[in-house]
């Protein structure tokens, strides 16, 4: 959890906004340290949180999150933490085997035109009852508001699933996580190269990202230094907050540098940090 981030977000574990859609993005650098913040902040407020994790293993979160303080072993033995490592789920359908259950979640992978319905109804199940049962407790283990973390959507285009399923599956979980249950959902999607120019391709990550956008009400966009690579910063971070008012969408903007370390990472104003001084 960055301490730095949570200022400039406005957000503390005991006081964040509820119904919240996040998109982390990312292009010519990499977002994921944001998606280990998210992860370790949701658990420090003590919500009920479902990661879809796509691209990554559950060990590399729980080294990674040791360093950050917080142990996803014991959150999954709590019922606070439900992962699902997409890695290890694919290969129930790819490779099958008698000791390796088939999942449903990832039928996808068998047939890219039926959508991700089933990926769906395994977060609205997951996340519908925000209580778990801790092991050798006499009572419920009761948990806050219900969390959706999704490390890499865009993973999915590379496994022939449209960029409209893909729309739809973040409509639908916004619907129940957001609006229903009012929880929080975070999302990564990562563009690779330079911007890309309208040249016809539906399934692009950047349609992907302009879809997404629309959705959410928070984007943390991370990208490279226009001036190339620093040691002392590692990228720029643009934050937009998007707020419904009326007909229209009220929109602010702040752009912040930023350097990551072993157990967290620096934010600070553009030109403001010591290595430009």
């Amino acid at each position: 959890m960055y301490t730095e981030l949570n200022s400039i977000l406005n957000v503390t574990p005991d006081s964040f906004t509820q119904g919240e859609f996040i998109l982390v993005s990312d292009r010519q650098s990499d977002a994921s340290f944001l998606i280990h913040h998210f992860l370790s902040f949701y658990l420090r407020a003590r919500c009920k949180v479902c990661f879809l994790g796509l691209v990554q293993s559950f060990s590399h979160y729980s080294a990674v999150s040791q360093r950050l303080g917080v142990s996803l072993t014991q959150a999954k033995e709590k019922g606070q933490l439900i992962f699902f490592e997409g890695l290890k789920e694919s290969l129930s359908i790819l490779i099958p085997q008698e000791t390796n259950p088939e999942s449903q979640a990832m039928d996808f992978l068998r047939d890219p035109s039926v959508g991700l319905r089933s990926l769906y109804e395994f977060v609205r199940s997951s996340l519908s009852s925000s209580g778990g049962e801790e092991k050798g407790a006499d009572r419920a283990e009761e948990w806050g508001p219900p969390v959706l973390l999704v490390d890499d959507l865009s993973v999915l285009l590379s496994l022939g699933v449209s960029v409209g399923a893909v729309l739809d599956f973040s409509h639908y979980c916004q619907a129940t996580v957001c609006s229903k249950l009012q929880g929080n959902m975070v999302m990564l999607v990562r563009c690779n190269g330079l911007e890309e120019e309208d040249d016809g391709d539906d399934e692009s990550s950047d349609r992907l990202l302009k879809g997404l956008t629309h959705q959410c009400s928070l984007s943390l966009h991370v990208q490279g230094l226009p001036t190339g690579y620093c040691r002392d910063i590692h990228g720029q971070v643009e934050v937009c907050w998007r707020r419904r008012q009326g007909d229209g969408t009220h929109m602010q903007k702040k752009l912040f540098q930023f350097k990551v370390h072993d157990k967290g990472a620096s934010f600070f104003a553009r030109g403001t940090s010591n290595a430009v001084l």
